[in-house]
C-alpha cells in the first residue's frame, strides 16, 4: 500500500522528537511496541476516540514508503488496516505539520487536505 499516514501528537512530544533527530512513540506506542499511524480516512475517528477534547495536537503526515518495510498494515479497529511502524521514527520524514485545534464543539478541526 502506499499513501501518507498520519501521527497525532502533542506540540510538545513533537519538539522533543525534532531535537532529539527520532521519535520513539509515544505512551501507547511504547506499549503496544510499534508507532501508531492512520490513513486519511481514518485519522478523524483515531482523533475522536484517542484525542477528543484533548488540545494543542499537531497532525503530522508521512509518506508512507519513505517508512520503509518497518511499516505494516495490520488489522485493528473492525478488521481495518492500519499502518504501524516496527521502528523509531525520523522526524525529517516529515512531509506535513499542521495544528489540529479543537473547534466550538470539541472536536479537532482537520485541514482541507486530509478528505
Amino acid at each position: 500500500m502506499s499513501a501518507n499516514v498520519y501521527k497525532i501528537l502533542s506540540r510538545s512530544a513533537w519538539s522533543e522528537a525534532r531535537a532529539a533527530g527520532v521519535f520513539h512513540g509515544a505512551p501507547v506506542d511504547l506499549a503496544d511496541g510499534f508507532v501508531h499511524f492512520s490513513t486519511a480516512s481514518q485519522v478523524r475517528e483515531t482523533a475522536a476516540k484517542h484525542f477528543a477534547g484533548l488540545p494543542d495536537l499537531l497532525l503530522v503526515g508521512f509518506a508512507a514508503e519513505a517508512l520503509g518495510a518497518a511499516l505494516k498494515w495490520e488489522p485493528s479497529r473492525g478488521g481495518a488496516l492500519f499502518p504501524h511502524l516496527y521502528a523509531a521514527l525520523d522526524p525529517g520524514l516529515a512531509i506535513e505539520v499542521v495544528d489540529l485545534p479543537l473547534g466550538p464543539d470539541g472536536r479537532h478541526r482537520f485541514p482541507e487536505t486530509i478528505p
